[in-house]
Parts: structure tokens; C-alpha cells; sequence
């Protein structure tokens, strides 16, 4: 019997991106679907979350992630530029925020397709594995998502022409990760249970064998 988890997932957050290995590697090696469910960074989320935080929660958030895609041996890179648009002095977040908006939509976009996983691992390589800067510009994005099977082009003009219908995909994600018991990201949730962050996967994993989760057959 196939298990199935929803992933809670911001292109803002390093740990959202650190998480995409493990959680690739578990949809590989077991009966497992995980819907991605793409929402806006706290900074969107949270009108002045980063104004009201402690200051040091944001050079912590920079040591712990390096050092973790360090011990993980994942190519890591904050992206060039910040996905948000942000005063890094006043941490006043812009009205206007065309990349977060655009990657969010797109991963909803992926994620009425069934296929948001494959799609957001392929662009987040592209914004964190630090081996394109800028991100935004150029062809980085629609070399990425067509090498997984996405047109990228093709998914730009169905959002244009239709943007309410993929605010509204956010939107339930947002008031579902809102409900499942936690706020932060990457947050899975299993049968109702969240499971914060990239190190608790181990965990999620424990509690989806314990339901019954098996390996896949071979071939």
C-alpha cells in the first residue's frame, strides 16, 4: 500500500532545500508519494516576522544550514539574488516580490500536475547548489526544468493568464500547513502528524514504517 505525505515546502528556506536529497532518496527506495505543497517564506507569510525575531535568528539560520549541506556533502550556495526582495538593514520586505512570487506559482503550477517534487528539486538545484549566479537571469531555469521535463515557457503563460488559480493553490497550502501544528518549513505531515525541519526525516520515516510503509519491489 502506498503512504503518502504532504511536504510544506518555501524556495526561500535553506532547509527546504537541504531536505530535497533525503526526501528524493525515500520516495526512491520506498511505496511512498510526497505532495509537495509549495507556500510563501515567513517574510511573505508573516508581515514583519524578521523585524519582531530575535537578530541573531538570522546568522544562525546561516551557520547551521552551511554546516549541515557541509556534513550532507549537498552543493549549497545562498541564492544570487535573494529570492525575497528585502532591506537586509531595516528588513523591510518590498510590496512588490516578482521571483518569490513567480517560483511559488510555478511549484503550484507542478504541484496540480502531481509532478511538484521532480519540478522543485530541479529549480532549487538551480537557486542553492551555487553554480549559477544570478539565478533569474539567462536561460539557468528553463535548461533546468526541461532537462526534468518541464516547459518552463509553456507553464510561465498558463500562470499569466490564469494567476488567481495558482494564488488559490497557495493559499490552501498555506492554511493547511497553517493547521497541520506548525508554521516553520520544511514541515512534513503524516496522518495529521508534523515533522518539522530536514533532520526529522529519520523520524517521519520511523512513523511511516510503523504504518505499514514498505521498499519497492525491484524493477
Amino acid at each position: 500500500m502506498t503512504l503518502s505525505v504532504d511536504l510544506f515546502f518555501s524556495f526561500r528556506s535553506p532547509f527546504s532545500y537541504l531536505a530535497l536529497p533525503k526526501t528524493l532518496k525515500l520516495v526512491e527506495e520506498y511505496d511512498l508519494s510526497v505532495n509537495l505543497r509549495p507556500v510563501y517564506p515567513l517574510a511573505v507569510r508573516v508581515p514583519g516576522f524578521f523585524k519582531r525575531t530575535n537578530p541573531k535568528f538570522i546568522s544562525y539560520v546561516i551557520l547551521d544550514s552551511t554546516r549541515v549541506a557541509q556534513y550532507e556533502g549537498i552543493p549549497f550556495r545562498f541564492p544570487k539574488p535573494d529570492p525575497i526582495v528585502q532591506d537586509r538593514t531595516t528588513f523591510e520586505v518590498a510590496t512588490e516580490q516578482p521571483y518569490i512570487h513567480r517560483l511559488a506559482r510555478l511549484g503550484a503550477w507542478a504541484q496540480l500536475e502531481g509532478r511538484a517534487l521532480d519540478f522543485t528539486y530541479a529549480i532549487a538545484r538551480v537557486l542553492w547548489d551555487g553554480s549559477v549566479a544570478p539565478w533569474n537571469e539567462g536561460d539557468h531555469l528553463a535548461r533546468a526544468a526541461g532537462k526534468a521535463g518541464f516547459d518552463l515557457a509553456a507553464m510561465d503563460a498558463a500562470i499569466s493568464a490564469d494567476a488567481d488559480r495558482y494564488e488559490q493553490v497557495i493559499t490552501e497550502n498555506e492554511k493547511d500547513h497553517a493547521a497541520s501544528g506548525h508554521w516553520g518549513v520544511p514541515t512534513f505531515v503524516f496522518e495529521n502528524e508534523p515533522f518539522f525541519g530536514q533532520d526529522r526525516i529519520d523520524l517521519l520515516l520511523w512513523r511511516m514504517q510503523g504504518k505499514g510503509l514498505a521498499k519497492r519491489r525491484p524493477g
